[in-house]
């Protein structure tokens, strides 16, 4: 059982109070009164003293727990020498890239260098390093040598073994072998971190810490904490089985082999069910899983696909063992996930006296991720979608985690009396996904025993509740503060929830969308969806009738935004077409679209690297293959698909069309995807054609400016109902 998180003994520096910011400077520090830092957290973000920036949270926790915590936010990483501005931290140095992965921050799907960082003052670009995690800690161990040197954030998170990384186009090592930290933390970092603090404060040395969930560390190949721990192979796990027909992505086989009784031998006694199932979990708590070694991994596909498979059957906190992998002549051992925080400690980590504003040394600079949230509100952390191309589960863990109706208010009024330039509308109240506040398992000895990698796919689990009810409540309650005006949700919404409550699809449309509402249908094809682990359009269908059911019972015009991923693995030539089809069909046009970026650890991306499904058993040479998109010209024909109205796009959507035998799509009828003329100053100039003449104009440019998604993602936000010309002007 884990310590409460505000259960610890406070260290002595909490008699010194609480920083108005935590000190990024000597000055700050000496205006504080301190000597030195307990802690030192080193960041890739501009430093924003709100919850929803990482480093800002976990400071404000170390704080409340008593500790000493300063800041150096983008320090310069080409000497060690501004690593020594705040001084000798008495503890550790704490190191994260930042709230996103320093690769995806900086470079585009198209591996191009982004002209702008949200996380930094006036969007400036190139302010932290690639793979910062590893820069910063070296600089880390340069400044102070012998000083522990903990690594956490996303970036940590999904490098923690060894990984397909599509910068370089190669199998890389986990962090914890480029960095040399002391300690990785992954996931949701706050026990482990409060846990390791205490200790290191106390005395312990950091190469004994060695039993946190949560924690992963360097050791040699033959170190296990006892001799009571049992090493199985994954191999002996997830063995060879057939590929059926249907996509079963949860089969496994019983974890640990049963026992056989030698012939001859009668039993004493017959054990209890419930003594077996308990000997059975402590032999498990105590059995650690060898992966491929790194090199194997590196060099087969397959094996790097069985590994990413067992990896991800590893992430329940009820279940999951601890893992280990070889690099070389060391082990990078993986602790088993953090157990969730509990309400009341949610609670108490967004309760903290966090200024709710950018630190004063960045006078009136405008960064956009905080413009981005300051009116907004994190009412839950966590989601048990499992899409396979998103980090979110392998970050933050597949249980919700809540905080309660009061707490959230209580940040509502702290918006509404606090924040300046505070209007009255909250932009969000939402999270990871918009609506699965309060969502679990309707029991907890199911849960703990579930080795799904998705509660909704292919179908909502039984076992799982979908009740909206107390977030209809928070929602109402919320809307009828004084001050408020508006509520909205902008979160990206999980649709096929949202069917099974017409309650909450009513109370959502007509009072929390400020006409128009995103949601992420992802594709239109049953291929690339069975891969994404995404429901199919049925969903999308139901959800469009009751959202335009509950606009039009209040009079209200208000148009659904999906958007969709090019190239996603799976995704064939003929799949984007038929999107593109779909969407001509329902006269949607995007303008910025999402070509798929393989993210470190992402079950997507080791379809993408090996082109195997890890959603399936993956030995035995009969692993069912996926087709992968990776030359450039095909990622630009998928993403050109989504932008079929595009004139630019329109020589190489010929091309493909013809080499696909569909010349009958182009032509200058309303039956055609891509006209047979090309306007001047765009693309190239087919062979015989001529300008259109004002009876076969060239589809009108979207309107509207595009605005990110919960996911980063850019999508157009029409000022005309998705630019349509025909049709009523109703979206479908």
């Amino acid at each position: 059982m884990s310590t409460p998180l505000f259960a610890y003994r406070k260290h002595w520096a909490a008699r010194l109070g609480t920083a108005p910011f935590l000190p990024t400077s000597r000055a700050e520090m000496d205006a504080l009164g301190w000597d030195a830092c307990d802690v030192i957290l080193v960041t890739g973000d501009a430093y924003i003293d709100h919850p929803s920036f990482g480093m800002a949270l976990v400071g404000r926790l170390l704080e409340a727990q008593g500790f000493r915590v300063g800041v150096l936010s983008q320090p310069d990483w080409h000497s060690a020498e501004p690593f020594r501005a705040l001084g000798k931290p008495a503890l550790y140095f704490g190191v994260t890239a930042g709230n996103m992965d320093s690769m995806v921050n900086r470079y585009t799907a198209d591996r191009k260098i982004r002209s702008d960082d949200a996380y930094t003052a006036h969007a400036e670009p190139n302010r932290r390093p690639d793979r910062a995690v590893t820069v910063y800690a070296q600089r880390c161990r340069e400044a102070f040598s012998g000083v522990p040197v903990i690594i956490g954030s996303i970036e940590a998170s999904l490098r923690r073994i060894a990984h397909y990384d599509y910068w370089s186009d190669t199998v890389r090592r986990s962090v914890l072998m480029d960095s040399k930290a002391d300690l990785l933390i992954f996931g949701n970092a706050e026990r482990a971190l409060v846990e390791i603090t205490h200790r290191l404060a106390r005395g312990d040395a950091v190469d004994t810490i060695r039993d946190v969930r949560g924690t992963g560390f360097r050791v040699a190949r033959d170190w296990k904490p006892d001799d009571a721990w049992i090493e199985v192979a994954s191999t002996e796990l997830d063995t060879p089985g057939a590929v059926d027909a249907h996509i079963d992505p949860y089969a496994m086989t019983p974890s640990v082999p049963q026992p056989q009784t030698p012939a001859g031998t009668a039993p004493v006694r017959l054990v209890p069910r419930a003594e077996r199932l308990a000997a059975k979990q402590a032999v498990r708590e105590r059995t650690v899983v060898r992966l491929p070694d790194y090199d194997q991994v590196k060099n087969n596909p397959v094996l790097y696909a069985h590994a990413s498979r067992v990896f991800h059957l590893e992430s329940n906190p009820g279940n999951a063992r601890a893992l280990r992998q070889a690099h070389g002549d060391r082990d990078v051992w993986l602790n088993p996930p953090p157990i969730p925080l509990t309400t009341p400690e949610m609670d108490a980590v967004y309760d903290l006296p966090y200024a709710r504003a950018p630190h004063p040394g960045y006078g009136d600079a405008k960064i956009p991720a905080w413009e981005m949230i300051r009116f907004s509100v994190n009412i839950m952390r966590g989601c048990f979608g499992g899409c396979t191309f998103c980090s979110i589960t392998e970050h933050e863990g597949r249980i919700i985690q809540s905080r309660s109706e009061d707490s959230i208010i209580r940040e509502i009024e702290a918006i509404r009396d606090r924040t300046p330039g505070f209007t009255g509308v909250v932009s969000d109240l939402g999270g990871p996904t918009a609506n699965m506040y309060r969502m679990a398992c309707k029991s907890e000895k199911i849960e703990k025993a579930c080795r799904r990698l998705s509660c909704v796919f292919p179908d909502i689990c039984d076992n799982l509740n979908t009740d909206h009810a107390p977030l209809i409540s928070l929602y109402r309650r919320a809307r009828q503060l004084p001050g408020i005006k508006k509520i909205l949700v902008s979160s990206g919404l999980r649709y096929d929830l949202a069917v099974r409550s017409p309650e909450y699809v009513k109370e959502l449309v007509q009072h929390h969308v400020g006409g128009y509402l995103k949601i992420a249908p992802e594709h239109t094809e049953a291929g690339p969806l069975s891969k994404m682990m995404k429901p199919g359009m049925g969903a999308y269908d139901r959800f469009k009738q009751m959202f335009e059911a509950a606009s039009k019972a209040v009079g209200k015009k208000q148009y659904l935004i999906p958007y969709f991923i090019a190239a996603h693995p799976g995704t064939t030539d003929e799949d984007m077409l038929n999107l593109a089809l779909w969407l001509k069909t329902h006269d949607f046009r995007l303008d910025q679209v999402q070509t798929f970026l393989p993210t470190p650890m992402a079950l997507a991306t080791a379809m993408y690297h090996t082109g195997k499904n890890p959603l399936k058993k993956v030995l035995g040479g009969k692993a069912e293959k996926v087709d992968v998109v990776r030359e450039g010209r095909r990622r630009r024909l998928h993403k050109a698909f989504l932008r079929y109205h595009d004139p630019d796009n329109w020589p190489l959507l010929r091309d493909a069309l013809k080499a696909m035998g569909r010349e009958d799509l182009i032509g200058n009828g309303r039956k055609h995807l891509i006209p047979l003329y090309q306007p001047a100053g765009t693309g190239k100039q087919p062979e015989g054609t001529r300008a259109p003449t004002r009876h076969a104009r060239p589809a009108a440019k979207p309107r509207g400016k595009p605005v990110p998604t919960s996911d980063g993602r850019p999508h157009q936000v029409p000022k005309h109902p998705l630019s349509q010309r025909r049709g009523g002007g109703k979206a479908r």
